[in-house]
């Protein structure tokens, strides 16, 4: 894989398709369905869906490509493939609150190597670089032109004061159980792959996730996590999270920074 490029096609995908987003988010009105799972999808998630599949197409046409809209890619799994989640946090963007973002991932031999995370509405940009280190893009945000990059590392946290971030709409008991088993300094709730981000940049600690998520869900944050020094592994026994699982559907997991004394389920 030419990374130089792929981190290229990835990052100015996602900017197109934050400016899609964006323009159905600030929008008078947009429809909301119900996919066969019962989770919500609108207009922005097939639009964003519909850009990056097609630019991703182009640029790397061997590279198999798994997206969240189109059922027709599930059908086999790979060990190395492009990864999708055109807008992660669909309820986030419903209720217009603002912690959505568009997903883009490479898996290679089962694990996502490199990534693109993109918040349109607060303008948060994270990726891997070529190397695979992770930075934060400020700026402009052009689509042509990269701005300015900070490096981002994982904290060296206390273990006697951890920073939680959870989710904003899966919250639940099993969640707050385990949460319960760390001493806490305080918490910080986010929606969509940002937690991941949160982690990255030394923002939060640990990110436990009891509940249901798919691969396209964390492959791109934890690639950014990855790249910042993070690690995230299984809830029930702590070993590394891997992609290309039948159905693509992830187990219960923990994503954290390294320091963190990782308690058992």
């Amino acid at each position: 894989m030419d990374y130089e490029k792929l981190i290229s096609v990835m990052r100015q995908l996602s900017l197109e398709a934050g400016d899609k987003i964006m323009e159905i988010y600030n929008s008078d009105d947009f429809d909301v369905k119900l996919k066969s799972d019962e989770s919500p999808v609108t207009a922005a998630d097939e639009a964003a869906d519909a850009i990056i599949s097609a630019g991703l197409r182009a640029a790397f046409p061997d590279v198999a490509l798994v997206t969240e809209e189109q059922a027709e890619s599930h059908s086999e799994t790979a060990n190395t493939f492009l990864i999708v989640d055109p807008l992660d946090g669909t309820k986030e963007f419903i209720h217009r609150r603002g912690d959505f973002t568009v997903n883009i991932a490479y898996v290679d031999n089962g694990v996502p190597t490199r990534g693109v995370v993109y918040a349109p509405a607060k303008g948060r940009m994270f990726f891997t670089q070529a190397d695979g280190t992770s930075v934060e893009e400020t700026g402009a945000l052009d689509k042509q032109s990269v701005g300015p990059l900070g490096a981002i590392k994982v904290s060296d946290p206390d273990n006697g004061a951890l920073m939680v971030v959870a989710s904003k709409s899966h919250r639940d008991q099993a969640t707050d159980d385990y949460i319960a088993k760390y001493a806490v300094k305080d918490m910080k709730s986010a929606g969509s792959s940002l937690k991941f981000c949160l982690i990255a940049t030394g923002e939060a600690d640990i990110y436990p996730r009891v509940g249901r998520t798919m691969e396209w869900d964390t492959a791109a944050g934890h690639a950014v996590l990855h790249g910042a020094g993070g690690r995230v592994v299984r809830f029930d026994d702590h070993s590394e999270l891997t992609y290309g699982k039948d159905t693509f559907a992830n187990p219960f997991f923990i994503a954290y920074a390294p320091a963190v004394e990782l308690k058992p389920a």
